[in-house]
């Protein structure tokens, strides 16, 4: 027996073809309408739905550019189930380049969202109506924020099998086990028991060629796992890509300051370890920020001037740190092709090769 077509806001998609659809969202001061664009890749078998997205938060743009390398992945002909792309959902934030809503309102934290509330209710109402409620598995796409690099790492809350299962598939360096935030689309999905993956890396307004590529991979490695997809031939790879976080620590500045890093992106530090100094502008008052735990660091602020209690590193926690260290070699190994070949400025990740 033949498929169903898939249905997204009143267009049918057919058994083995792919469309693009535009999602009326709402209209500017101009009465220039909005669309939220997503493209339907129904296969011909049955399968999981997996819904991919990114730009939640609309400067958070290599999600953008990972789901459009996705959807022009040749394993996608052989396809089971069906992918549905929504490359950016907060259509205003990304038009303006920033993280919110023209009200200044969170989308990620709007959900489920209301067809008659704010406009980020109503937003989050329509991709819940319209495509959530729909799906199988989710794949959030995030950055980190202005000035903060994120390194590749997923997040989830780890208590579903099936949700774990593609967090160790995606094959980040590091996996978060990180607890549900009222009002997100993980909240949401969760609550629908739908599993769904957060993937962090590199920051807000950035292309990153290493961080667009490890989460290309990601997604086509979770849909091999789901069995959406046939297994990639060639020699096979380890058995474990990733480790699992215990918890983790923002390290924030003491004092105001210029900021001079010391301890690098993806470095494995010790307790007491000196991250970096906080020195007024002329050298006269100098203080070193040291790391309150032992643990791989996961974000660096990349911006020098900072504010005291300004979160400028984050670090995550292993019960064993060597399996961590591993896990990062594993990485760093897989990284240097990828920062040999990248067309885009890498200097975050100069001293992860080292």
């Amino acid at each position: 027996m033949a498929r169903a077509p898939f249905e997204i806001a009143g267009t049918q998609v057919k058994p083995g073809t792919r469309e693009t659809i535009e999602v009326p969202v709402a209209k500017l001061y101009t009465h220039t309408p909005l669309h939220i664009p997503v493209e339907v890749v129904h296969g011909r078998r049955d399968g999981p739905v997996l819904m991919v997205c990114g730009a939640i938060h609309g400067d958070e743009i290599n999600g953008v550019e990972i789901v459009r390398r996705v959807l022009k992945n040749s394993a996608l002909r052989h396809l089971r189930g069906t992918l549905v792309a929504v490359p950016i959902v907060n259509i205003f934030g990304f038009v303006q380049r920033t993280r919110y809503l023209p009200d200044r309102r969170d989308l990620n934290r709007c959900f489920p969202g209301s067809e008659s509330g704010s406009l980020g209710g109503r937003i989050a109402y329509l991709l819940r109506t319209q495509i959530m409620e729909k799906v199988t598995h989710i794949i959030d796409l995030h950055t980190g924020a202005i000035h903060r690099f994120n390194l590749p790492q997923i997040r989830a809350e780890l208590k579903n099998p099936e949700t774990v299962r593609m967090a160790e598939a995606f094959g980040a360096p590091v996996i978060l086990n990180a607890g549900l935030r009222e009002g997100s689309l993980r909240a949401y999905a969760d609550s629908l028991d739908v599993p769904v993956i957060t993937f962090e890396g590199g920051e807000a307004l950035r292309f990153d060629d290493v961080v667009i590529s490890s989460g290309v991979k990601g997604v086509m490695r979770v849909m091999r796992a789901l069995e959406m997809v046939p297994v990639k031939k060639g020699p096979k790879a380890p058995k474990k890509r990733s480790e699992t976080a215990a918890n983790s620590q923002w390290v924030r500045a003491d004092l105001d300051g210029i900021m001079r890093p010391v301890a690098s992106l993806g470095q494995k530090v010790r307790k007491g370890q000196k991250l970096a100094m906080v020195a007024d502008p002329f050298g006269e008052s100098e203080t070193a920020v040291v790391s309150p735990c032992s643990g791989i660091v996961i974000c660096v602020n990349n911006l020098p001037l900072v504010n005291e209690g300004e979160a400028i590193y984050h670090i995550a926690r292993f019960d064993e740190l060597s399996e961590a260290e591993k896990a990062m070699d594993y990485f760093r190994s897989s990284l240097e092709a990828e920062v040999t070949e990248a067309v885009v400025p890498v200097h975050p990740w100069d001293e992860l090769q080292k």
